[in-house]
Order: C-alpha cells, then structure tokens, then sequence
C-alpha cells in the first residue's frame, strides 16, 4: 500500500526545457485524440464515396479502437524493450504514415487494414507521453504539466467535431486524415530534439515478450468491442452471436489476469494495483471516461438527428465545451498547488453532473447557442477532473512504474469511454420506444385535443389535397410530432442518467489518499 510519509527526490536526467518536452509529446497526443472525433464525423461521408452501408462504415471506427485498446497496455513493455523515446518516434510514424494510407484508400477493405495499423500506432501515443511528461517535470510542477497535456486529451475530442464537419463540408473527408501528416513530421522532429530516455529504461531488461499474454489481451478486447459496436443493432443477448462473444470475453480476460499474474516476465504488470490511488483513480477514469464520452456522442446526435443540422453546424454548436475546458486547464493546474487535489476531483464531478440537468432542459425549438453556457462550463468542469485525477492516480507511484501504469489507466478511460457510447444510444433507442408507446396511448379518438388538432391539419391541407390525402397527410404529421417528442425525452432521460452517474462518482474522492504538495510520494 502507498505510504504518504516516505518523500522520493526529483532528479532531473535532462538538460532540456521541461516546457518544450511538454509541447513535443503533447502535439502527439493532440493529433492521435483528434483523428479519432474527426473519424466518426467523417463516416458517413466515407460510406458513401465508397458504396458502403452504414454497419460497414462502422467497422472503420472498431478495427481503430480494438488495434488501440490492445497497445495501451502492452506500451510499458514495449518502451522498455526498444527505448522509450525509439519506441514513440516509431508509433507516431506508423499512425502518420497509415493516415496517408486511409486517405488513399479505393475500397473498404483498404481503410480496414489501415485504420488496425493507425490503431497500432496510436495506441502508445497517450500513455508513453503522459509517462514521458510526468517524469519530465518536478512533482510541486506536474499539476501544471498535466494541464498542458490535458489540452490534447480533453480539448482535441471537442474540437475534432467541429474540424471535421468543416474539413468533410468543404474539402473531402480524406483530408480528415492526411491533416495527420504535417502534424506528425512536427512531432517526430520535436521529440528526436528534445525527449531523452532516463537511466532506468536505457538499462531495462524486460525479457522476451510475452505473446500468450499479448493473444489473449486482443482476443478480449477486440470481443469486447465489437459486442459493444454491434449490440444495440442486434438486440444485445437476445442474440446468439452476442452470448458467445460475451463468453470468450469472460474467458480470454480472465486468462489473461492468470496469465500476467502468474508469468515471470508479464506483458503488463499488475502489481500497481496494490497502489490504492492508482487503483481507485483507475475506477473513476474508467466512469470519467464513460460520461465525457456519452456526452461528446449524445450532443451531435441531439443537433443532427433532432433539429437537422449539418455536420458542421453541430460542431460549432457544441465547440463551446473546448473554450471551457481551455480555461479549465491552466486554472487547475494552479490551484492543484494550493488545494487538496481530491476536493477538486470532486467539484468537477458534480459540476458535470449540474450541467448535464441543465443540458436536460432541451427543447425542440431552442437555438445553436440556447445552451452555450450549459456546454461551456461542462468543458470547464471536464478539466476539474482529467488534470487532477491523473496526477493523484499516479503520484504515488515510483517513476519505473509509471509507465506501465500509464498505459493500464488509459486503458481504462478507452473502455469506459467504449461503454459509455453503447449505452448512450442504447437507451436512446429503448427509451424512445417506451416514450412513444406512452404517448400513442394518449392520443386517442375519444381525445378532445388529438380531434382538434387532426380537424385544425385536415382543413389546412384540403386547400392543397382531396379529403382522404389531407386525412392521410394530417395524421402522418402528427405521427412524425409523435416520433419526434419522444426522441425528445430520450434524450433528456441519456442526460439525467449521465447527471446520475456523475453524482455517484463523487464520493469516490474520499477514498484517494492525499499527495502532499510539492512532493513526489513514493510506494512501497
């Protein structure tokens, strides 16, 4: 268990700026983050250039996800095999380079290939650049680096959106991917000039790797992903397919904790676990990263499906959570060196869970900026958590671990995030099913209202139609009213539950224990 009263001294095994580390392993992690909002708002348009449906479209996303989700927690092994800073150069030139190959692509199956190998590539730019930054920095100054690095994370998810519907709208969505390009040459430039690898991983000896441990960590996770891709589409366990797979899930995860517990040289290891703060920090990214994702996915949907606005428009219609999140940064990494860094974990909770009661109050008929300031201090309150919660996650961890911790916490906030996803449109789907049998129910020919409102549609179209056209044309507009409100509340329902589930995440806070500032405190 960590001990606060054991104090590690920082030494610093660069001469370089800590600043313009920061800015070089930050630019990676922006650009990996970035392409993946950019991605799912290009997907339509990358569906229909190639004849693909919808399903197919969809797999450009999952094999990005499930390629991703298998690096992240083999990343440690892999910076001590091969060199930390060798090892990052590597990733960000497969993930520029596969950029240019899905921008290139002349079918489906191409784009597949290329997004598992973007996937592979992009999979180690959060966690090696994280481990990278926090070790690059004094502990009295890692509050302030994680706000930096929380620019990339948190900022880039938000403004992916809005670039993408610009870049799709005016250009093609193949630019969506080749912006990669210059961006990645800046970052392999910067990172060769000024990232320097510590002694520990220029002496590391990992051992051979461990491929039955790497095998059933992608059986597990690919599994997983796909049952949450496909699900609501096939009725979750109401299908055959989706028990099976939810079986090798259970099977191939807990192989794989057996396997990594009991092998001499593990592929990942777990013993950081016993850390109580990383473990708890690693709960609370994981619910962090369902309820940031559910709302960066519910709120387009809200403009696009409901109010009919173009990719673009959504976009800019929910930008505001990254001038939020903007302000949010610099500020928290300010007062984590005056407050307990845990009080501000919590306020960010339940400020998210505040907004998220305000975003309820959706209606039909509301503007692109009715809920500007709903959608701003969401951003702003998203930066309380992200900064804080990582430095107190791991800031009771010694630097040699510190970078297979980083991978398994990032690991984390993907699958929560994957989570949060499938149950957002989840309960869209279910929910607005049960509102519209609730209000057919209302609507019935015995209603004084329902015959009103049909007379007052039926006079108004016999102008342009016989008198069973205008019948007809009536009660389809008041079916599409229908359709339309109850999509309306299951909406606001995804909203209250998000607002649920951030209230619930608070108390978690009190279970961290408190870092003391300008220490760095070591476990044992």
């Amino acid at each position: 268990m960590a001990s606060q009263a054991q104090a590690q001294p920082y030494t610093s095994y660069s001469d370089v700026n800590p600043w313009l580390i920061a800015a070089a392993v930050m630019l990676a992690t922006f650009m990996e983050v970035l392409d993946t909002s950019i991605a799912s708002v290009a997907l339509p348009y990358i569906g229909g250039s190639l004849a693909a449906s919808t399903e197919q479209a969809t797999w450009v996303l999952t094999s990005y996800l499930v390629a991703n989700a298998v690096i992240l927690p083999a990343s440690g092994w892999f910076s001590l095999r091969f060199g930390r800073k060798r090892f990052l150069i590597v990733c960000i030139i497969i993930f520029t380079f596969s950029s240019f190959l899905v921008g290139s692509a002349a079918s489906l199956g191409m784009i597949l290939i290329a997004r598992a190998l973007q996937g592979a590539g992009g999979g180690a730019l959060q966690p090696v650049s994280q481990a990278i930054l926090l070790e690059s920095f004094p502990p009295e100054k890692r509050g302030l680096a994680m706000a930096a690095f929380g620019f990339g994370v948190v900022v880039a998810p938000v403004l992916g959106p809005t670039l993408g519907g610009w870049i799709t709208e005016t250009y093609t969505w193949r630019w969506a991917f080749f912006i990669n390009i210059p961006i990645g040459i800046l970052a392999v430039i910067l990172i060769s000039r000024f990232v320097t690898d510590p002694p520990y991983i220029r002496n590391a000896h990992p051992g051979r790797l461990d491929g039955i441990g790497l095998g059933l960590l992608a059986i597990w996770i690919g599994a997983l992903q796909i049952i949450l891709d496909k699900g609501q589409e096939d009725n979750w366990f109401g299908a055959d397919w989706i028990r099976w797979a939810a079986v090798i899930v259970v099977v191939a995860l807990v192989a794989f904790l057996w396997r990594e517990l009991k092998a001499r040289k593990p592929l990942v290891d777990l013993g950081v676990f016993k850390d109580r703060n990383f473990s708890i920090g690693c709960l609370q990214i994981f619910l962090f990263g369902g309820i940031v994702y559910g709302m960066v996915t519910l709120l387009p949907l809200f403009f696009q499906t409901l109010l009919n606005y173009t990719s673009l428009a959504a976009g800019l219609a929910v930008a505001p959570r990254g001038l939020g999140a903007i302000v949010a940064m610099p500020l928290v990494g300010l007062l984590m060196t005056k407050i307990d860094s845990r009080r501000l974990i919590m306020v960010g909770f339940a400020g998210v869970a505040i907004c998220n009661w305000w975003l309820a109050e959706a209606y039909l008929q509301i503007g692109q900026w009715t809920l500007f300031w709903a959608i701003t201090f969401s951003g702003f309150f998203l930066g309380f958590v992200f900064v804080p919660l990582a430095t107190v996650a791991m800031g009771t961890l010694p630097d040699e671990q510190i970078g297979n911790a980083s991978g398994l916490y990032n690991l984390f906030r993907n699958v929560g995030g994957s989570i949060g996803i499938s149950l957002v449109e989840t309960i869209i789907a279910r929910r607005q099913q049960v509102h519209r049998t609730y209000l057919v129910h209302a609507l019935s020919p015995q209603s004084h209202l329902y015959q009103r409102a049909v007379k007052g549609l039926e006079g108004l179209l016999l102008q342009h139609y016989n008198p069973a056209d205008a019948l007809h044309r009536a009660l389809s507009i008041i079916e599409a009213s229908v359709n339309q409100q109850a999509a309306l509340l299951s909406y606001i329902d995804d909203f209250h539950y998000l607002a649920y589930a951030s209230i619930l995440t608070v108390p978690i806070g009190f279970a961290l224990k408190k870092i003391a500032s300008g220490r760095h405190v070591a476990a044992h």
